[in-house]
């Protein structure tokens, strides 16, 4: 025998060694504690009692010689290496459960909790429609949803804190996974009132005028299309946390913004607001349904994208 082969006998036989020694139940506690943070409720989602799942927890600050939770007002926060660790251990988990014997996902009898993010305006248009559809097909699945996304969402994403995003972004990241759902259309909207502006608008005048935004223009990017050559730079005089409030602005001064149609269509009357042509061909933002590949061989999840994904369900 070659003193190669041996040395791969010896490292083989030690792994081995190592992971018989491990409790591979202590995953499951730290896959339930990263999604909850929090002892209490990790517990009552794996059945066990809180002595038991602190007491697990400690053995996996021992396992991984790290403290991996530490205490965050009434909850706990992981670490660094806690995060570092969720990703893999969530698919190691993921790859055993979908090969046990009726393994599956019943929508009909699972009690299962889901988190849904929603940027605005689209959480308007699409929460209840969501909700009372998921409540049909899956009388006991709970949906937490939020409407109010950050530049955090991505690590929310990866870390299960959210499990499906939906918004008028692309994410750039190859980890995180993202089909189309649906085109809106884009208008101008002015005052009935505004002097300047009045049937076809040019380029130059659009550009002319003060702009109402959102703040968060990333994940509602109708606010910083990505038709406007960045050399075309508008005068953003208001920055709003949300689209009513811009519409609400634009319809009490000169101001102008650019919103969904439909949205605009919504306001139109009750605040005296006129909608206008943009100036360009292609006038209309994608919305994206998007979520971690760490979650992609999940059951339930897949039921869930499956879902959320139907075009009928959305528009």
């Amino acid at each position: 025998m070659s003193e190669n082969n041996s040395e791969d006998i010896l490292l083989k036989k030690t792994s081995d060694i190592n992971l018989r020694g491990v409790d591979l139940n202590l995953l499951t506690v730290f896959d339930a504690v990263m999604q909850m943070q929090n002892i209490t409720r990790a517990a009552n989602s794996l059945g066990m009692s809180q002595p038991a799942v602190s007491n697990a927890v400690a053995r996996l600050k021992v396992m991984f010689n790290d403290e991996l939770f530490v205490r965050f007002g009434r909850g706990i926060k992981p670490t660094r290496r806690a995060y570092q660790l969720f990703g893999p251990v969530r698919q190691a988990l993921q790859l055993v459960q979908n090969e046990l014997p009726g393994a599956g996902f019943d929508a009909l009898s699972s009690q299962r909790h889901f988190k849904l993010s929603i940027c605005s305006p689209l959480d308007i248009r699409l929460t209840a429609k969501i909700i009372n559809s998921i409540k049909e097909m899956a009388p006991s699945v709970q949906l937490q949803t939020q409407s109010y996304l950050n530049h955090n969402i991505e690590h929310q994403l990866r870390y299960q804190e959210t499990e499906f995003v939906i918004a008028y972004t692309h994410f750039g990241h190859a980890e995180l996974k993202s089909i189309a759902l649906f085109d809106d259309e884009l208008t101008l909207v002015a005052a009935e009132s505004h002097s300047r502006l009045a049937g076809s608008v040019t380029q130059e005048e659009m550009l002319a005028e003060q702009h109402a935004v959102i703040s968060m223009d990333r994940f509602c990017s109708f606010s910083k299309p990505y038709y406007l050559d960045t050399a075309l730079q508008r005068s953003i005089t208001q920055q709003c946390t949300d689209l009513f409030s811009v519409l609400n602005i634009v319809a009490m001064t000169e101001m102008v913004a650019i919103t969904p149609r439909w949205f605009a269509e919504q306001h139109a009357k009750e605040l005296n607001l006129k909608l206008l042509a943009l100036p360009w061909e292609k006038n209309s933002v994608t919305c994206y349904l998007s979520w971690h590949e760490s979650a992609e061989r999940d059951k339930g999840h897949q039921w869930m994208r499956s879902v959320l994904g139907q075009s009928g369900l959305l528009c």
